[in-house]
């Protein structure tokens, strides 16, 4: 009984001393995923990955449309073509779709990795900028996903977005 009484009053007095340190400790809040969707290096980033893949999209329907008339024309004319013509326009076709094919993998896996590449460089860039306004106004703890609530007094997001804003240069 004695133990656990004195358990009891540690664990309260760690209660209070915890809650006196807490009036002492700015906390801010930071809604990532709105400041990656509104700032202007994601903005840029996501036109030049467009640009680049309405190029490559122009560029793999143009194949498609070679391959596809070769598939027209093995179909009008494939009887009449002599053996070794056929076999020709066969081998033609099979190579050109695996050339396809791997030219649409190739540009989805270039895309996913300029994606990643484009969103960890904003991310550094983000990280720089909610480290320094922490030290300049004085946070101790600034948190990101995973909170049910916050209010307009602890979110940072606006000063982080007006940070980068300030900070890009556009392309």
């Amino acid at each position: 009984m004695r133990k656990t009484t004195a358990l009891f009053s540690v664990l309260l007095g760690v209660l209070l001393l915890s809650g006196q340190a807490a009036a002492e400790t700015k906390v801010g809040y930071l809604n990532v995923s709105r400041v990656t969707e509104e700032s202007p290096q994601y903005q840029a980033a996501r036109k030049a990955l467009q640009r680049d893949l309405d190029r490559r999209e122009k560029d793999l329907r143009a194949k498609a449309g070679k391959l596809k008339k070769l598939e027209d024309k093995l179909k009008r004319n494939g009887a009449t073509m002599s053996a070794s013509e056929l076999k020709k326009l066969e081998r033609d076709i099979l190579s050109r779709q695996r050339k396809l094919k791997n030219a649409r993998d190739e540009a989805r896996d270039e895309l996913a990795l300029r994606q990643n590449e484009e969103r960890n460089k904003l991310m550094r860039k983000v990280a720089e900028v909610v480290k320094a306004i922490g030290k300049e106004k004085g946070f101790d703890l600034i948190l990101t996903d995973g909170v049910a609530y916050s209010s307009k007094k602890v979110d940072i997001s606006d000063q982080v977005l007006s940070r980068l804003k300030k900070g890009f240069k556009k392309r």
